[in-house]
């Protein structure tokens, strides 16, 4: 799996670099905003981790740009405590973040949750397609169209719906969504979720009846309406 690296901290991202390496993963670092853009858009990448501070063109920059065009996994590195640079960041497409500094293994783990969840869907029990009125979900190749055209969604939002729809008309909890879905377990002050589901319904369309089709249950969850 090929990383790019993209922060201006050349120390950390020597660090980092040696440490995913030893993790079996082939690492590109590069330390401004206009080179890693450029990098990300062109290159043969499978994931990419983005600082927020960087010259010539910042981290919320690259990353609302790369979305016009790509939906490659992004995982955001926050300055500690910088709750809204984490809201920005999950608005503008990024699959998670962690805070700076961050551990080298906790890294790695998010990383390898993110990209095994990107995979494409081996089970029987979720290869055939299944169609919601005007929405048709295809997990082989981890495909939703509406109306025979595909909705361009990240890794991560296609996770999220993608589980809300395997239990469609029944509550899936938070706790659940997040273990499923992100890979961690909730926490109460985390608005990732909130996030990933406020895009989703930009790009999902309602019913035939016009019913928002992922239906909020107060204090507990979420809900898929098949129809």
């Amino acid at each position: 799996m090929h990383i790019l690296l993209i922060d201006d901290d050349i120390e950390l991202c020597d660090l980092l670099s040696r440490f995913l390496h030893s993790e079996g993963f082939k690492v590109t670092s590069v330390h401004d905003g206009e080179h890693g853009l450029k990098m990300a858009d062109e290159g043969d990448f499978d994931l990419a981790v983005l600082d927020m501070m960087l010259p010539k063109k910042n981290g919320m920059d690259v990353l609302r740009e790369l979305r016009q065009s790509s939906t490659l996994p992004v995982m955001m590195l926050t300055a500690r405590g910088e709750e809204m640079d984490r809201i920005i960041g999950l608005e503008l497409g990024a699959d998670d973040y962690l805070p700076k500094p961050c551990n080298p293994r906790e890294l790695a783990a998010r990383i390898r949750a993110i990209l095994r969840r990107s995979e494409p869907q081996t089970s029987d029990t979720t290869s055939q397609t299944v169609t919601f009125g005007s929405l048709t979900w295809q997990p082989k190749s981890r495909t939703i169209l509406n109306q025979s055209k595909p909705i361009e969604l990240t890794s991560t939002e296609y996770n999220i719906l993608s589980i809300l729809m395997q239990h469609a008309g029944e509550v899936v909890s938070k706790h659940e969504l997040s273990e499923a879905a992100l890979g961690k377990h909730f926490a109460s002050f985390d608005r990732s979720l909130d996030v990933h589901i406020g895009h989703l319904r930009k790009k999902i369309p309602a019913t035939t009846s016009h019913t928002p089709r992922i239906k909020t249950v107060h204090s507990i969850g979420w809900l898929f309406v098949p129809e």
